[in-house]
């Protein structure tokens, strides 16, 4: 296969390169478990209490959930995309994948703290935390997309430049708004989380928008 024997050139050496195979695996494993982690805390309503009321009690939970889920989709879109473009991998672009996905991993603690506070009186902190933590993790594909920008060896040679400026622009929108974002968390935390839909909803809309294109271009009769 053509990532397991990779045609190496420029300034990676054979010893430095490393096989696409394991990277997407581990990515999707810790993705995949990441994701199913959020559902562990909804919890179901039992006792005598009315099932609808004990459902709407949840809500911070349940709006937990959904912000968590599309972040994880949407950086998993991202990532799945951005992979796409590599010829193969080096020791740098499996380091800064594993802090990227370290992140991504402790979502689920940070969006229990969040939600677990959230109409207590550390509500500033708790959406500070998960601000903190959904900007690292979109700083960490930022910096790939950056390094793949520079190592032109490791990416596909049909890939342009001008697609990888687009993704890195489409990157500084999601950063922008996870900023603002946390600037917001310790005045008005509901702004804040209003800004946490946004963030996740343009990391998942985005990229299925821009898949709806392509599939549309390569669909249309030529001429």
């Amino acid at each position: 296969m053509a990532d397991q024997e990779p045609d190496v050139g420029g300034s990676i050496g054979p010893a430095d390169v490393l096989p696409l195979d394991r990277f997407n695996a581990f990515s999707d494993g810790v993705f995949a478990i990441a994701i199913t982690l959020l559902v562990l805390e909804l919890t179901v309503p039992i006792g005598p209490e009315r099932l609808l009321p004990a459902l709407v009690e949840q809500w911070p939970e349940f709006l937990g959930y959904l912000i968590s889920f599309a972040f994880i989709g949407g950086s998993w879109i991202g990532h799945a995309r951005m992979t796409k473009l590599l010829k193969h991998g080096d020791s740098i672009v499996f380091e800064i994948n594993l802090v990227f996905l370290l992140f991504i991993a402790v979502l689920p603690f940070t969006t229990s703290l969040m939600v677990t506070h959230l109409s207590g009186p550390d509500v500033e902190v708790g959406v500070l935390i998960y601000g903190l933590n959904g900007l690292a993790a979109s700083l960490m594909l930022t910096f790939l997309n950056r390094y793949l920008a520079r190592e032109r060896t490791l990416v596909r040679d049909e890939i342009a430049d001008e697609q990888l400026a687009a993704l890195a622009r489409q990157r500084r929108i999601a950063t922008a708004l996870w900023l603002i974002a946390i600037a917001s968390a310790l005045f008005a935390p509901p702004v804040a989380v209003g800004l946490y839909v946004a963030a996740t909803a343009l990391m998942l809309a985005v990229p299925l928008l821009r898949l709806g294109r392509s599939r549309r271009r390569a669909s249309s009769p030529k001429a």
